[in-house]
């Protein structure tokens, strides 16, 4: 009858174990010396040797003729509880006896010295499973044991043992298996099993079996089932890694962005009888292998899961950056874990899939940081010393302010002149009438002349638009001075858009502060209560009135110069301090 690989190739001494030198070393040791324990506890992830070891362990402190601590596996001691005919060693498995009353049960038989060998040894396997009371019993043997009674404890989980159980151990814990010696080991299992295995083949299995020598076994005994020689188009075919590229022409569609595409290429995958919670651990695998070769290119294929091709990730891993690997690994992440309980399984790998394709639609930290990595590297703002041209606006509803923004006005300033400021009376006059005003504010010449007004015939030049109320510019610092005050009043993720001239200039008309940003996503940003509060709050403190603040898209105009005070003038205001007078109004 045909006995699978696992169970045949079960190691039968201490040095056939694989992996585990640290642990069949110190226990050949110990059986050697006949210092032995009355309990141990063996930890490790499946198919990591911790039963074999168990099993050795207990004909070894059995054997008649013990060879170097290793069982001679020839004497009546050691056939007999390889074949499971001597009932003084006994193996338990604790997921299924887990109750207080078949630990009672042990410890009644467990007074009792042994019929046919030496100790008496209890193989207590996956033992986190006992219940509370079930450990309480067993604390009392191991407490004060006989001296003929042996416990070996097996656990993957060692975090559910209580202490009081792991302080009466003593507790070995089992590595995972390296893929080279995986990879060894089955090329050894081939050739005595008389097929051909190739070392590509050999390694990728390796890979695929997560350090349990027993997962490779297995999957090698599922790809040698045809006969013949494994290869590793064999072992792809034979474990359906071959729906791998699909999995990658999804990833494509994600980095084109073409959601229909991947949505289509769903419909297949769907219709075609495929798990959507096996598709999401395909790309799961592929964006964590593609994270990996990003950030650790040296660590080479000892670190990738084995189930793509070099090239397939050297081409995506081209398409991708860190910031948006991340964001895609951990959006695969939580749809997988969120696929069990789903209602519809489909619509949830659909939804996934459309955020895949379009960072914008994903509104987690992670999405958030891979369209904000994209910004610092260009792809949705200028440079930071590029001028950018004023992008076209999209119609959006009214601002909400309490009075509607109104476009500061734009000054030239024309050359100054060479000559000194000429006397009163050698000014020539003026062709309007002079509106009264008030006194003229710090910084405007004595005697210069008001600006022009409005001709009533036609729209008003520019140089004489509406100008801010006298004064309303008082005590405005300018944008550099007031941007510094405002780091203390901002969140650091808020006030990093902000510091950013290419993301962010303001600008202070006397009327209201108008926040002048790149693009929608910055305007969108930066348009909410917890930055334009502030802002508004500041701007009181600094000019003693109230002024509202707006958030618009496009290239804000140059900041009037600040005078000695440091109020900010404009233009014709230092013209005429420095003497112009050569206005002809007609």
């Amino acid at each position: 009858m045909y006995q699978a690989l696992y169970r045949k190739w079960r190691s039968r001494t201490f040095d056939q174990v694989v992996g585990q030198g640290h642990v069949t070393q110190t226990l050949k040791r110990q059986v050697e010396s006949g210092r032995l324990s009355h309990a141990y506890l063996f930890t490790g992830t499946r198919g990591t040797g911790k039963t074999s070891c168990a099993k050795l362990l207990a004909r070894a402190v059995n054997c008649e003729r013990p060879q170097d601590g290793n069982p001679c596996n020839a004497c009546p001691a050691c056939l007999g509880i390889e074949n499971g005919s001597i009932l003084d060693v006994l193996e338990l498995d604790a997921a299924s006896n887990n109750r207080v009353d078949d630990i009672r049960a042990i410890l009644d038989e467990a007074v009792y010295t042994p019929a046919a060998v030496k100790k008496r040894v209890y193989i207590v396997d996956e033992v986190h499973m006992l219940s509370a009371q079930a450990f309480n019993a067993l604390l009392q043997i191991l407490e004060e044991p006989p001296a003929h009674l042996m416990f070996i404890l097996a656990t993957t989980e060692v975090n559910k043992v209580p202490a009081t159980i792991k302080s009466r151990c003593q507790q070995f814990a089992f590595k995972r298996i390296r893929a080279e010696d995986i990879a060894a080991h089955l090329l050894h299992v081939a050739g005595e099993e008389g097929f051909a295995l190739s070392q590509d083949a050999a390694a990728l299995i390796a890979r695929l079996a997560d350090g349990g020598m027993r997962d490779a076994l297995s999957l090698l005994d599922q790809c040698s089932g045809g006969g013949g020689g494994v290869d590793g188009e064999r072992v792809l075919s034979t474990l359906g890694l071959a729906g791998n590229l699909e999995a990658a022409a999804l990833l494509d569609c994600a980095a084109d962005g073409d959601t229909a595409a991947a949505l289509e290429r769903l419909d297949k995958l769907y219709a075609g009888g495929k798990e959507m919670a096996a598709l999401a651990g395909e790309l799961s695998a592929l964006a964590r292998d593609l994270l990996v070769r990003k950030t650790a290119p040296r660590a080479g294929a000892a670190l990738m899961t084995g189930g793509f091709d070099g090239e397939t990730l050297k081409r995506l891993s081209a398409r991708f950056d860190a910031p948006r690997l991340v964001q895609m690994l951990t959006l695969l992440q939580k749809t997988a874990a969120e696929l069990a309980r789903s209602a519809n399984r489909r619509t949830d790998m659909e939804l996934c899939l459309a955020a895949l394709c379009d960072p914008a639609l994903d509104p987690s930290p992670s999405g958030l940081s891979a369209r904000v990595a994209r910004l610092e590297q260009g792809e949705g703002s200028p440079p930071r010393h590029t001028p950018s041209p004023t992008p076209r606006r999209e119609p959006r509803p009214a601002p909400r302010q309490a009075e509607p923004a109104r476009e500061e006005p734009t000054w030239e300033e024309p050359p100054l002149p060479d000559e000194p400021p000429p006397r009163e009376e050698d000014a020539p006059p003026w062709d309007v009438e002079p509106e009264p005003r008030p006194a003229p504010a710090k910084g405007r010449a004595p005697g210069a002349p008001p600006r022009v007004p409005p001709r009533e015939d036609g729209p008003a030049p520019a140089a004489a638009q509406p100008s801010p109320p006298q004064g309303a510019m008082e005590g405005w610092p300018g944008w550099p001075t007031f941007r510094e005050q405002l780091k203390a009043k901002l969140a650091v993720s808020d006030y990093s858009f902000i510091s950013n001239p290419a993301m962010a200039e303001g600008r202070f008309d006397g009327r209201q502060l108008t926040l002048w940003t790149a693009n929608d996503f910055l305007r969108d940003m930066l348009d909410r209560p917890a930055i334009t509060r502030p802002m508004a709050e500041l701007c009181q403190a600094f000019t003693g009135t109230a002024h509202t603040v707006a958030v618009k898209v496009g290239k804000a105009p140059p900041e009037a110069a600040p005078t000695a005070q440091g109020a900010p003038v404009d233009a014709l205001d230092v013209f005429l301090a420095q003497g112009g007078s050569n206005i002809i109004v007609e």
